[in-house]
């Protein structure tokens, strides 16, 4: 495997992970928010695509939800 195919699969897991984290309704509030916030810090197409899901997630709360949409923004007003 060629070092940016597992750097791809490294990211696409993080990303998965850090779904299921703000997802998690078993978890605290401040974990989901953090996992979120993470989302946001990493900045990529990807991570904008599950921010979108997360805002679209009708069982997060709003704040939460709120949260999602406001990183996503900024992922956009980044990439112009």
């Amino acid at each position: 495997m060629m070092p940016e195919e597992r750097r791809d699969e490294n990211r696409s897991d993080e990303l998965k992970k850090l779904a299921s984290i703000a997802t998690d309704m078993q978890l605290v509030n401040k974990m989901r928010i953090q996992a979120i916030n993470q989302l946001g810090i990493l900045g990529s197409h990807e991570s904008l695509l599950v921010l979108l899901n997360l805002a679209a997630n009708d069982k997060l709360n709003s704040d939460e939800r709120d949260l999602a949409l406001k990183k996503a923004r900024e992922i956009v007003k980044k990439g112009r």
